[in-house]
């Protein structure tokens, strides 16, 4: 099987005190594509889950002691680009999840909403791509 190269491109970090929960909870409840898992006996020592419509995120196992690279879980934040920013609320909002800002459009032309994960992290869901790159 041949693997795909992606484009450089940039990856949110995030550490949990429980990484496999989160795990399970942004791939079946938000709807992530879990694309690796990598586990250092009862912790997760890398994850990659991928945006299905673009971009992805890494997280792992919350590591107190590793003061080089320690991200305290909870104090995350994102913002997720996707067209079907109604239909993910309407999901999102029937399972229950913690809604933290309600769905509304916005003066800069997005339609967006925010949520809590069970971490305490905060996603911001939307459409908007951001403004085009300057020329020249």
């Amino acid at each position: 099987m041949e693997s795909q190269q992606r484009p450089p491109s940039i990856w949110p970090t995030l550490q949990a005190h429980d990484a496999p929960a989160l795990i399970d909870f942004l791939v079946g409840t938000v709807g992530f594509l879990r694309t690796a898992v990598y586990e250092d006996g009862d912790r997760v020592a890398h994850a990659q889950l991928d945006w299905p419509e673009g971009g992805g995120i890494m997280l792992g196992s919350y590591e107190p002691d590793s003061a080089e690279w320690c991200l305290q879980p909870g104090t995350f934040g994102a913002y997720v680009v996707t067209d079907h920013v109604d239909s993910l609320y309407e999901r999102l909002k029937a399972a229950g999840l913690k809604v933290i800002r309600e769905i509304e459009d916005q003066p800069y032309g997005s339609r967006e909403f925010a949520i809590a994960d069970p971490e305490g992290n905060k996603w911001s869901f939307g459409t908007y791509r951001g403004e085009p790159r300057p020329t020249g």
